[in-house]
């Protein structure tokens, strides 16, 4: 008997982690983090429901901290498999691991020092040691779409997702799996970009499957029609005539690159001032040199003669150290400041936010989706005052969003994706969604295509009859 069981991923967009068994092997999808909620940025800290050392073989299908970023505290807890996944993925886990590991490690020693805890000492989950043993456990894939061994009876198969550098749908096909012995196949859609990606190549159709579980992120929303490009021409024109930052939350792997590479284009055109643009984590900049070796992931018709893609404006400012970071907000006049975390759920971007938020004349950008519980979604949907390290700040700037840059596709773009399925699914899972986001995906997909859909579960086991 082949089973498939969601430990994160569905109810949430965060803590992606799907367990599938069969014939005594056990494979884990993804290995995320939880962030946003309380109640979920808990269950980092509550005992595993299976035995890392069971687990034969990690797959995973992109970089993100909420589909990598438990990997550390997984090997600490004693798994010694193999960790497989794109080449684009390991060199940037090479970078977000150890940062996630020192981001707890300030995060603790900030609230220890400040009496910010309910917890004596706070402790980060792992430690930086952790993540670089977790690092070693990783197994780049060659011949990425050709079906290889994980584990006994189970192969796996990678194809071209269209969301991050390195991202991949990725095929489990596992022998005997069935009532029928014949073998079943399980497409896990990780995380799927938009069609025509700003700088990535696009989504890959879906591969032919028994089983197909699919991102709900946008599941209940279209994306503006305005093209990113435009919508952020007319807020930094705007901003900067109020000669006062604008602040961009934005994750340090991806969406910096696509904003760096956006404004360089807006500046080439003359379709907006030539701006300070300072980007602020150290992070950004080591996946920025990354992105610029990797071009084999670009769209071709982006790169310039020399097989590169632009991802600086005509004054950028990369600051690595604490030192630099401060002296950011010594600076005067319209400038951008790129900073993470993307939804402000920690990092550098606090420190600015406290600053940018009291200010009326600053403008607070917003270039990714925020989820449920984090501050950055708090501040969208109006709330008046924040709370950052434990201090009220009122919102006063001026808040402004830009949908287009969204990694994600919307419901229309993943109807298109599935409707290039070679066939329909036995069942399709909705996963990777908040509630109402899942069931109105659920609801459009069962009336386009009439298939047999289910939303899991946390904990939820289904059987692969």
């Amino acid at each position: 008997m082949a089973t498939l069981t969601f430990w994160g991923g569905v109810g949430t967009v965060t803590g992606s982690k799907y367990l599938v068994e069969s014939q005594g092997q056990r494979v884990l999808v993804d290995c995320g983090l939880f962030q946003g909620l309380k109640e979920l940025r808990e269950r980092n800290w509550n005992p595993l429901p299976f035995d890392a050392r069971d687990l034969d073989a990690i797959v995973l299908t992109h970089a993100h901290i909420d589909h990598t970023g438990y990997l550390p505290k997984l090997v600490a807890d004693g798994y010694r498999g193999p960790v497989f996944c794109s080449r684009g993925t390991a060199e940037l886990a090479k970078i977000l691991l150890p940062d996630s590991a020192r981001l707890q490690a300030e995060e603790a020693e900030y609230r220890n020092r400040h009496s910010l805890t309910r917890h004596t000492p706070a402790r980060p989950l792992y430690t930086e040691d952790d993540a670089y043993n977790a690092l070693n456990r990783l197994s780049p894939v060659r011949h990425e779409e050709k079906a290889f061994q994980i584990a006994p009876g189970i192969h796996a198969s990678f194809f071209p997702a269209g969301h991050l550098l390195g991202s991949r749908c990725v095929l489990l096909e596992i022998e005997g799996a069935g009532e029928d012995k014949s073998g079943r196949k399980i497409l896990f859609s990780g995380d799927l970009g938009h069609t025509n990606p700003l700088v990535l190549r696009d989504p890959d159709p879906p591969a032919a499957c028994d089983y197909l579980l699919v991102e709900s992120t946008y599941g209940d929303r279209l994306h503006d029609s305005t093209p990113p490009d435009e919508a952020l021409a007319k807020i930094i024109n705007r901003a900067a005539q109020r000669d006062n930052i604008i602040l961009i939350p934005a994750f340090s792997v991806g969406r910096t690159q696509e904003i760096l590479f956006t404004l360089r284009k807006l500046e080439d055109a003359k379709r907006i001032p030539i701006l300070p643009v300072y980007v602020d984590s150290p992070m950004a900049i080591e996946a920025t040199e990354l992105y610029l070796k990797l071009a084999e992931e670009f769209d071709e018709t982006l790169l310039d003669r020399a097989h590169r893609i632009p991802l600086r404006t005509r004054e950028t400012h990369f600051t690595a150290s604490r030192g630099d970071s401060r002296r950011i907000n010594e600076a005067r006049g319209a400038r951008i400041v790129i900073s993470a975390a993307g939804m402000m759920t920690g990092g550098r971007i606090l420190h600015h936010a406290q600053r940018v938020l009291p200010d009326p004349s600053a403008t607070l950008l917003f270039v990714g989706y925020q989820a449920e519980g984090t501050t950055g979604r708090r501040i969208l949907e109006g709330e008046t005052e924040v709370k950052i390290m434990k201090q009220m700040f009122p919102v006063l700037c001026h808040i402004e969003r830009v949908e287009g840059f969204s990694s994600h596709p919307d419901y229309n773009e993943i109807l298109v994706w599935l409707e290039q399925s070679p066939a329909p699914p036995r069942t399709l899972f909705l996963t990777h969604g908040e509630p109402a986001a899942s069931a109105s995906l659920n609801k459009k997909i069962q009336q386009k295509f009439g298939w047999n859909t289910h939303i899991p579960t946390y904990g939820e086991t289904f059987e692969l009859v």
